[in-house]
């Protein structure tokens, strides 16, 4: 069995400031917050204090919940991708690689690593996200829960990621490939 990935991860005050802004911007108190993101209040108001280093479901459910791109949380505003730290989640790591902001949306392309014999469930985005996987190395299992999509190398798949979906190997190697989230703009 596969350990899980590991690497040493940097966020702790850079994503508490952003996490309490943007709470505070949206008049949230941290219960609320909590909530409606469906995390401890502990976690959150460790992740807010710089330190508890977020997973990578955690950071997707509290970006939902405030309807932000999961950059907006990793980021300092005006910050290169190159700046933020890799995240990791049960079964994948994801280093974020650019952001492209439009009027109509903002994408986040990631490098994902799955690994193998684990199985990672994303909470549900905010109506109207989209996930695009490219997979080149290994055989990705991906998508809804209920309808998960299958990709080898050389293949894409996309799906509509307002669902709980997950992501796993369908296969004995780990998956290397890139993710495309398209977040539409609020408004």
């Amino acid at each position: 069995m596969s350990a899980r990935p590991t690497s040493p991860q940097q966020h702790g005050p850079a994503v508490g400031r952003r996490l309490r802004e943007l709470r505070e911007a949206r008049d949230l108190t941290l219960s609320e917050l909590a909530r409606q993101a469906g995390v401890g209040k502990a976690t959150l108001s460790g992740l807010e204090n710089g330190t508890r280093d977020p997973r990578l479901e955690t950071l997707y459910a509290i970006a939902a919940a405030l309807g932000v791109p999961m950059s907006a949380l990793t980021l300092e505003r005006g910050a290169p991708a190159s700046a933020a730290a890799p995240v990791r989640g049960e079964a994948v790591m994801s280093t974020l690689l650019e952001v492209f902001e439009e009027p109509a949306a903002t994408y986040e392309l990631f490098a994902l690593r799955i690994i193998t014999d684990v199985e990672q469930v994303s909470p549900a985005h905010p109506a109207g996200v989209t996930e695009h996987l490219t997979v080149f190395c290994g055989h990705a299992r991906v998508g809804p829960i209920d309808a998960p999509l299958s990709a080898g190398p050389g293949e894409h798949v996309s799906w509509t990621a307002d669902t709980p979906h997950l992501y796993a190997t369908a296969g004995p190697v780990a998956v290397e490939a890139t993710l495309l989230i398209r977040t539409p703009s609020a408004g």
